[in-house]
């Protein structure tokens, strides 16, 4: 493997930016790090060979030598201590990281099963463990509305742990129109009168979940096209719930009520 050792680097100044969420756009296709040993052995299963490894010298260990068997030569090259930390997103780095292709933005397929639309949901911590939820309880997809959170952010990566290479992810999205158009129940979490307990509501098998901004909730458009409005029953003078709590309490509730 080719050693880099300097700062003034080329390659090391083009890894550092992309670390730092500066992602480089070519076409179709965006340019990431992915950090972490789970991360890249995730990047292995589910999508084949990175543009690039980066290892850190003297680093060793089973797991980055059996990651490495897998790496042909000439896309991987180690940086020294320093490089590496300059680049890790985390205190304490695990001494590998991906540069890797994955798709931008582009039209979104409509889904036919279990759904998930985020609507300007903000904090990459938040998406991150949305995203992690959603495949945990076998969601066909998560579509996330201009405001949300970049889901190839460096946050919400290591949030996610992996779930990004198990299910269909589409940003941008307009999310009237992608209600609209697939013809699903719409289903929104509410505070006002009219709403229905979770634990005590029918839930569709087939359909899609809107949760909103973290400050805000969703946005008006958007829960006027809800087929049902559901509360999550708390204790008094509670005001509301995390989104990601939130999120996960209603879906692992429909997973409850539809278990084969």
């Amino acid at each position: 493997m080719r050693l880099i050792e300097s700062k003034d680097n080329a390659l090391f100044k083009r890894v550092q930016r992309l670390a730092h969420d500066r992602r480089e756009v070519d076409g179709a296709e965006q340019r990431v790090w992915l950090e972490g040993i789970h991360l890249c052995q995730m990047w292995l299963e589910h999508r084949g060979l990175p543009e690039l490894a980066v290892f850190e010298l003297d680093r060793h260990s089973d797991e980055l030598l059996e990651l490495a068997r897998f790496l042909p030569g000439r896309a991987c090259v180690t940086f020294s201590a320093s490089l590496m930390n300059a680049v890790s997103q985390v205190g304490q780095g695990q001494g590998v990281g991906f540069v890797v292709r994955v798709p931008r933005a582009t039209q979104w397929t409509v889904p036919s099963g279990r759904a998930l639309l985020l609507d300007q949901v903000q904090d990459p911590g938040n998406v991150g463990t949305v995203l992690r939820t959603a495949v945990a309880v076998g969601l066909e997809a998560v579509y996330l509305t201009p405001g949300c959170a970049s889901v190839w952010s460096q946050k919400v990566l290591r949030s996610a742990q992996g779930a990004h290479f198990s299910i269909q992810l589409h940003e941008q999205v307009d999310g009237a129109d992608l209600l609209v158009k697939a013809g699903l129940p719409v289903l929104v979490t509410s505070l006002e009168q009219g709403a229905t307990d979770l634990y005590e509501t029918a839930l569709p098998d087939a359909g899609v979940w809107v949760f909103g901004n973290e400050g805000q909730g969703v946005s008006p458009a958007l829960a006027a096209l809800a087929s049902q409005r559901l509360f999550i029953p708390q204790a008094p003078g509670v005001e509301s719930l995390n989104v990601a709590i939130a999120t996960a309490l209603c879906l692992y509730e429909q997973r409850r009520q539809h278990r084969a």
